[in-house]
């Protein structure tokens, strides 16, 4: 084929509608065929945390109290001991 018959395989540059024309035409087809899809959800956007996930989180609570807690007691104990032995907290005893 040859002439203005020619398809556009024949010569990929050419379009074969104004671009002005797709435009147009793209912004209808947009306008026509449109999908509102849900807004995305993001992690944070659930007001409370999910039953099946409270005893979990009240156990991992508990532990991390229990550390913190268990923690400041040995910090406290360690230093009274210091203290019964005359030694500043942070002073280097090692003896070259």
């Amino acid at each position: 084929m040859s002439g203005p018959e020619a398809t556009s395989e024949a010569t990929p540059d050419a379009a074969p509608l104004p671009e002005s024309v797709r435009d147009h035409l793209g912004h209808e087809l947009r306008s026509v065929y449109t999908v509102e899809a849900p807004e995305p959800r993001y992690l944070g956007d659930e007001p409370e945390v999910p039953e099946k996930f409270e005893p979990q989180i009240k156990r991992l609570e508990t532990r991390l109290k229990t550390h913190e807690e268990g923690t400041e007691a040995v910090e406290q104990a360690l230093d009274r001991i210091l203290d019964a032995f005359g030694v500043a907290p942070g002073e280097d005893t090692r003896r070259d």
